[in-house]
């Protein structure tokens, strides 16, 4: 080997070194990718007015059922069903404010599914329905409360007692009923009152003074009614 190549191969060999010696370069991190706009919830479709004919609709008694609900020693929920509802809705389409209801529960239509505790609730305990065969519901004041939604504000008799109640009110459909052939509409309504107020507030406040009322009825224009209007 000569002079040269004897000095070179110590340089040679230290630069290998070196090379090995240096940390690897290392790869940039990825940048993370930007931040998609959430896109803004859809709003809710508006819902369509029903359209409900002018006229004097009659309740039609076997589509017609009143709900009361109350609570039992906070043990349970019963309920009973007023049924064999007699009544007139008078709907005016131009001027809400015009339209009006009366209704008649015949307590003979009294049902709570028990036969021993219909005889208990027809009792003087509670209805006393011998003495009070009806309970009655009159309006005062119909008012529009949104899109087939009204407020209808009456008078309840119960046991010859009357107190003013609100009913919420929804119009659930309108238009020619399609095996009647008439005009009809539909309503779902609801309220609480105190049972006390009416003088049935045997064993309260245990048995639970307040008693939610659910309402659904079916009204058409009879047939007479509606040759009438045309």
């Amino acid at each position: 080997m000569n002079t040269v190549s004897k000095l070179l191969l110590p340089l040679a060999l230290a630069a290998a070194v070196t090379a090995c010696s240096k940390p690897a370069e290392t790869t940039a991190p990825e940048a993370a990718p930007a931040a998609t706009a959430t896109a803004p919830a859809e709003a809710a479709p508006e819902v369509a007015a029903i359209e409900v004919a002018s006229g004097t609709y009659t309740l039609d008694p076997t589509h017609t059922d009143v709900l009361a609900q109350w609570s039992h020693f906070g043990f349970s929920n019963p309920s009973a069903h007023f049924g064999k509802a007699e009544g007139t809705l008078v709907y005016d389409a131009a001027d809400i404010g015009k339209s009006s209801v009366e209704v008649t529960l015949p307590l003979s239509g009294l049902n709570s599914f028990t036969a021993k505790f219909d005889e208990h609730l027809r009792s003087a305990d509670f209805f006393d329905a011998a003495k009070f065969p009806v309970a009655t519901f009159k309006s005062t004041k119909v008012e529009v409360a949104g899109t087939n939604k009204l407020t209808v504000t009456g008078d309840l008799t119960i046991k010859d007692i009357t107190k003013p109640v609100v009913l919420d009110v929804t119009v659930n459909g309108g238009g020619e009923h399609p095996m009647l052939k008439v005009p009809s509409v539909g309503f779902d309504a609801s309220t609480t009152i105190k049972r006390s107020d009416f003088g049935v507030g045997a064993y309260a406040p245990n048995v639970g003074d307040e008693v939610k009322i659910r309402i659904t009825t079916e009204a058409s224009i009879p047939k007479a009614e509606e040759a009438k209007a045309e």
